[in-house]
């Protein structure tokens, strides 16, 4: 299993306010980037964990535990994804994550 794929683990920054503007920021997601092996999530699992087959589902294995707090996943440029599923072994951790629409959580 190679861990070459670069995810990044996004937690979401509160937004602050600017008193010199009157507005508030942007939320601007704070990302941890980690290397983890990606696959797509076997048919049988899709089956127990969601009852049905669902497009966009990946599994995403990482080597270590992630212990910080996070809201999503994103792979890639733009792809986000929500975690449906977290399992924590002896050293290593693993999701299965499905795709999250943008503008939605």
């Amino acid at each position: 299993m190679r861990y070459d794929t670069p995810i990044y683990f996004q937690s979401a920054a509160p937004p602050v306010y600017d008193p010199a503007t009157g507005d508030w920021s942007d939320e601007t997601p704070e990302e941890v980037k980690v290397y983890a092996a990606v696959m797509d999530t076997r048919e049988e699992a899709l089956k127990l964990l969601y009852g049905e087959i669902r497009q966009g589902s990946l599994t995403v294995h990482i080597q270590n535990h992630y212990e910080q707090p996070f809201d999503k996943i994103r792979i890639g440029e733009k792809k986000q994804y929500k975690v449906d599923f977290r399992r924590r072994l002896r050293v290593k951790e693993s999701f299965i994550l499905s795709e999250v629409q943008s503008g939605t959580q």
